[in-house]
């Protein structure tokens, strides 16, 4: 039986991390301990051990990217999260996931400092992770009703379809404002542990009419064995990718699969003769197609010269695209910006960028309430304004804000 060891990453100020032995199912097969990375480098011994690691140290998003793989993919990515992103992208390590039914395809963005650090930490206790998933990915996904979690002053949030968002801030009854479930009346299934439920319950009281239901279920042994649960299913996406990706044995594991290999390697012989009288007959095929692409874009396009067709038309689509409403809406987002930020002095735009009638903003204002009088205002002026992120900043509240044109405005 091949036996996991989940581990959650010790804080920075040397609190313990806490660790968990599961079977092939995600079922205990030992109690949850806690302690220094050491020791739970000991106790994963025979174990391939995962590494939960802060949700709120990862993006997590799910753009529509492009067919393809490798550095192609790799290139597409920032540019699919540019409304997204705040930081300079040299600074960030991007880790992707299997594509969804939907066509999209989930993305972890991570600061690149902070992996390297949590890996150093790991190979300096000698452990070496198979995978590293935002804790906040593992966060089970009901059809039904939405999933909260809430641990200490972080409040995660899954809707039905949709991907896992954490929010660092208290008290609860404002981080359930900012994620917007209160303004839906959603059926929810609450998770906590009973520390934490003391703690929040007289919050949620507060609120509980403005939930369609509520159910609390209260975590004996902390979250550790609820998300063990999720590991045979998951579709988390591993940090671990590119620069980060994990070392192989590949002499071991020649060993093991040589006879195999060999076998493979005779019936991939006979398959290439077959395969080369294919690709005969598709090279044919590709050349007509390319006639046929020439013949479009001439007609399409007579004043150009064919370079690549494809890229070419694509350029003048956006180009068209661009031009239609634009610079209204921008000027019409800065003159709604402009006018509630005016009359609240606490509030500072330290970052932003718009794209397709979308302004994306980093602010820093001095609570939650202060952002939450910005969007009513912005809001008044006809347009949609969300807060996608926000996290302490000493004494201040740091936060993602994105404004956009409403769907009748932006046709």
């Amino acid at each position: 039986m091949a036996l996991t060891l989940l581990l959650r990453l010790p804080g920075p100020a040397g609190q313990d991390g806490e660790w968990l032995t599961v079977d092939d199912s995600g079922l205990p097969v030992a109690p949850r301990q806690s302690g220094s990375l050491e020791a739970a480098a000991a106790a994963s011994r025979g174990c391939r051990v995962i590494v939960l690691v802060p949700g709120t140290q990862v993006l997590l998003a799910e753009p529509e990217l492009p067919p393809g793989s490798g550095a192609k993919l790799a290139r597409a990515i920032p540019f699919a999260l540019e409304e997204q992103l705040t930081e300079d992208i040299d600074q960030l390590t991007f880790a992707v996931g299997r594509r969804s039914e939907r066509g999209t395809t989930p993305v972890a963005v991570i600061s690149r400092t902070n992996l390297q650090d949590w890996m150093e930490r790991l190979s300096q206790a000698g452990i070496d992770p198979v995978a590293l998933y935002a804790d906040v990915s593992l966060l089970p996904e009901n059809p039904g009703q939405s999933v909260l979690w809430v641990e200490g002053d972080r409040l995660s949030l899954r809707r039905p379809g949709s991907l896992p968002m954490t929010i660092e801030m208290t008290p609860v009854t404002e981080a359930l404002a900012v994620t917007g479930i209160l303004d839906v009346e959603a059926s929810a299934l609450l998770y906590v542990t009973a520390e934490d439920w003391a703690r929040v319950q007289d919050e949620f009281e507060q609120v509980v009419g403005r939930f369609a239901s509520l159910n609390v279920q209260v975590l004996p042994e902390g979250p550790l064995p609820w998300f063990a649960r999720e590991l045979a299913a998951t579709n988390a996406v591993n940090l671990l990718q590119g620069e980060f990706t994990r070392g192989t044995d590949y002499g071991s594991h020649w060993r093991m699969w040589r006879s195999a290999a060999l076998l493979g390697a005779g019936l991939l012989l006979a398959h290439v003769a077959v395969q080369a009288l294919q690709i005969r007959q598709a090279n044919r095929q590709t050349a007509a197609a390319q006639q046929e692409m020439t013949q479009v874009f001439s007609a399409a396009m007579p004043s150009e010269t064919m370079h690549d067709a494809r890229r070419q038309m694509q350029e003048r689509l956006d180009k068209i695209r661009k031009a239609q409403g634009g610079p209204e809406i921008f000027l019409r987002i800065a003159q709604a910006l402009g006018g509630a930020t005016s009359t609240l002095a606490q509030i500072n735009i330290e970052a932003l960028s718009f794209r397709e009638q979308t302004m994306d903003m980093k602010v820093t204002a001095a609570d939650v309430a202060s952002l939450a009088t910005l969007t009513q205002s912005v809001a008044k002026q006809g347009l949609s304004a969300e807060i996608q992120s926000s996290t302490p900043a000493g004494s201040r509240v740091e936060a993602h804000l994105q404004i956009r044109a409403t769907h009748a405005d932006a046709h």
